[in-house]
């Protein structure tokens, strides 16, 4: 599937990549993704796609986005909108397709070997685009889930579809790594708070 005389540019959705290891039931390790796909070829990019809420003070991704900035991804981000849906409900809106799209045509040019994170019908146009030029567009989602993560039409375009499954025991967080993580952001919660007590107490 890969030549190692290739270069290779990562594109991950980063939403419907959450979703999708969610939905098969493991985190995803990043470090240990960029490693895999530089041990397949010359890995020029790996960019990283979300929207972001800006007028939270606390975001859960924020501290993924910051650690992926500085550990070798390309972090590509725009503020969420918030709407009222017809039904008068609130809905929040944060769709990074064409922020994606751009960057992939901008790139075609570089890089002969495309590896999208995304099952999302809507890239089918732009794999397309890109086979045109004579790149090769692999797409990694997951057929396993019920229902599928990956739409049908976009599987049948791309030159090569990898089930986000064979991936994990490469890319997939050992469980035991988030254990001790949950035990150590709580220790320095604890430590923290005991700072701040002391520091009352003065």
């Amino acid at each position: 599937m890969f030549d190692p005389r290739e270069k290779i540019a990562l594109f991950i959705d980063g939403a419907n990549l959450y979703a999708t290891a969610k939905a098969l039931g493991f985190d995803i390790d990043y470090r240990k993704l960029l490693l895999e796909f530089q041990s397949k070829g010359y890995l020029l990019r790996a960019y990283y796609y979300t929207a972001l809420a800006e007028d939270q003070e606390y975001s859960s991704i924020r501290p993924l986005i910051d650690w992926l900035d500085y550990n070798g991804y390309t972090v590509v981000t725009k503020p969420t909108k918030e709407f009222v849906d017809a039904t008068g409900r609130r809905k929040i809106k944060g769709n990074m397709d064409i922020e994606l799209a751009v960057h992939v045509m901008e790139m075609a040019e570089y890089v002969d070997h495309f590896v999208l994170f995304s099952g999302d019908g809507d890239f089918r146009s732009m794999v397309e685009a890109v086979q045109r030029r004579g790149r090769k567009v692999s797409v990694v989602s997951t057929l396993v889930s019920q229902p599928p993560m990956i739409a049908d039409e976009l599987r049948r375009q791309a030159d090569h579809f990898v089930d986000l499954t064979t991936l994990q025991s490469k890319i997939g967080r050992d469980p035991s790594d988030r254990a001790q993580r949950q035990a150590e952001r709580a220790q320095v919660a604890a430590f923290a708070d005991d700072e701040f007590e002391s520091d009352d107490a003065i």
